[in-house]
């Protein structure tokens, strides 16, 4: 039953975002200082990891495809592909949602723990439309983090597979080039943007609705990244099935 009332006070929580909007003025502050703390600010790890990865899936596609009857530039095609459909989409997704969904948890239990949500109701403002509906607005910029993600784990495949000897330059731009779909693109940012809700949602929900003190913070922190790492997950099976397949 538990499982039942979270899922039906989720949904009506999205109810109340939309309904009872605030101001314009402080709306419009609201979001530029959302994108600074969760675009912006996740641009760094963004690029590192993407960049390491990338050189990863090069440097593993290489050593296992090492065969002359194999061609030199599947190392830029399965290059492509695993960061395209995959990596930057999904697995970035779920990284994004232990540091971005971890920082919305924090912040709004932390809200909720020193009584700040119970002011912002007292002063007749939507507390919920006050501090998720920037979110959710914020995380539609998302979708360039993950664009930045795609081209900077193909860049690093490409450094790690042409500087390491893995692959010549002109194999490897030839993989990224062979039986390209523009479809796959359509497909990873549709996903992207699924995830960004849920991104700005589901950690919003369990700092939202938390009880407790600063320990239960902590607690509400780690099922945020399980829940928004596990509904990820889920989405992309089902997103997967329903454009792939």
């Amino acid at each position: 039953m538990k499982y039942f009332r979270d899922i039906g006070s989720y949904f009506l929580m999205l109810k109340k975002v939309f309904s009872s909007p605030t101001k314009g003025s402080v709306l419009r502050e609201l979001i530029i200082k959302e994108i600074n703390d969760l675009i912006l600010g996740s641009l760094g790890i963004v690029a590192f990891i993407s960049f390491f990865v990338g050189g990863v899936v090069a440097i593993q596609t290489a050593l296992n495809i090492d065969n002359p009857l194999i061609p030199e530039y599947l190392v830029g095609f399965a290059t492509r592909q695993s960061i395209v459909l995959e990596f930057a989409p999904t697995f970035m997704s779920i990284i994004m949602a232990g540091k971005v969904g971890s920082f919305i948890t924090s912040s709004i239990g932390s809200m909720r723990v020193t009584e700040q949500i119970d002011a912002l109701e007292v002063m007749g403002i939507n507390s919920l439309n006050y501090l998720i509906f920037p979110k959710i607005i914020a995380l539609l910029l998302y979708p360039f983090v993950i664009a930045m993600s795609m081209f900077l784990g193909i860049f690093g495949g490409w450094v790690a597979g042409v500087y390491g000897g893995f692959s010549s330059s002109e194999a490897f731009i030839q993989g990224l080039q062979v039986d390209f779909n523009t479809f796959h693109i359509v497909y990873a940012f549709i996903k992207t943007i699924v995830f960004a809700f849920i991104l700005a949602t589901v950690p919003s929900w369990q700092g939202y609705y938390m009880k407790g003190g600063a320990l239960e913070v902590g607690k509400a922190s780690t099922n945020s990244f399980v829940w928004t790492s596990v509904l990820i997950i889920m989405a992309n099976y089902i997103i997967t099935q329903l454009l792939l397949s």
